[in-house]
């Protein structure tokens, strides 16, 4: 016997109604949670807090660890408020575009609240003023003022690259005043890991960065030498966590190169399925990875 038709718009559970409310609601808190920048700014908090406890460094970690979290904010907001629309029209790209008064406000509260938590660090003024302009150069060829500066930035993703790696790693290292040998093997390891994250994100909008007239490295390279940057990237950041490994416990540096490995291993997919989400939280979220499972097993009470 045939069973009888279900009406229409009737759920086949009793908790089928709710979830169907529920998951547009879970959706929109993740893409904001995304893309407002949120989380890739305590991916930077993480990262740094995870190298002042690598190189056990003294240093006001609260007041630091604000100041990171409000500038990412402030600087995403402004990258993303200032970049126009796609003709791919990007998850990223497309919500941005309807939350404009959103990423001003962010980054207005970004500003303000870097300016507050850097009161406390006014007396390390010259090397933060340094990651100021760094992060305000990487965004300055949006405007229209600065525009010729894309035409000249060959080094665009070793630029970005540094910025992420001087902020999160050298200058907590120089604020603390304990810049040594561990300090300098984190500090490329660093670089070099972040680089080939860059690389990835530069490949994807190669193209686009092509028409636009934007130059770099990755616009240049053919895919063969672009493949041998891009593990030769890697296999600098694996040698560079090994010399670490005397000063460091054997989790930390299992947490150091367990992010290599999948970044290694990531490639081909990263650069055939080019969603937002495989890009801004996934890869995004490999770089603070390390610090995690650092976090987790100090939490679990791991040495």
């Amino acid at each position: 016997m045939n069973r009888p038709l279900r009406p229409v718009g009737a759920f086949s559970r009793p908790g089928d109604g709710f979830l169907i409310i529920l998951a547009p609601m879970l959706r929109g808190l993740f893409n904001f949670l995304l893309f407002s920048s949120i989380y890739i700014a305590v991916c930077a908090v993480l990262m740094a807090w995870e190298t002042a406890e690598l190189l056990s460094l003294e240093f006001d970690r609260f007041n630091y660890a604000g100041f990171v979290f409000f500038s990412t904010i402030c600087s995403y907001n402004f990258h993303w408020y200032l970049t126009p629309g796609s003709p791919r029209h990007s998850e990223r790209i497309l919500w941005g575009q309807r939350q404009r008064a959103l990423q001003l406000t962010g980054c207005v509260i970004g500003m303000l609240g870097a300016g507050w938590f850097f009161m406390p660090l006014a007396q390390h003024w010259l090397p933060i003023s340094g990651a100021v302009a760094l992060t305000f150069l990487y965004s300055a060829p949006k405007l229209p003022m600065f525009r010729w500066l894309s035409k000249i930035a060959v080094g665009k993703t070793i630029f970005l690259a540094a910025v992420w790696t001087y902020v999160t790693t050298t200058l907590p290292a120089l604020i603390a005043g304990k810049l040594d040998a561990d300090g300098v093997y984190l500090t490329v390891y660093r670089f070099f890991f972040v680089y080939a994250i860059c690389i990835l994100f530069d490949y994807r909008d190669r193209e686009e960065d092509r028409e636009a007239g934007i130059r770099s490295l990755i616009t240049r390279l053919e895919d063969p030498h672009l493949d041998k940057l891009y593990y030769s990237s890697l296999v600098v950041a694996w040698i560079c966590a090994f010399l670490l490994a005397p000063a460091v416990p054997l989790f930390a540096l299992f947490s150091l190169l367990l992010p290599l490995v999948i970044t290694g291993m990531i490639k081909r997919y990263a650069q055939t399925h080019t969603s937002d989400y495989v890009y801004y939280f996934f890869l995004d979220g490999l770089m603070m990875l390390s610090a995690l499972i650092h976090g987790c097993w100090r939490l679990a009470g791991g040495i």
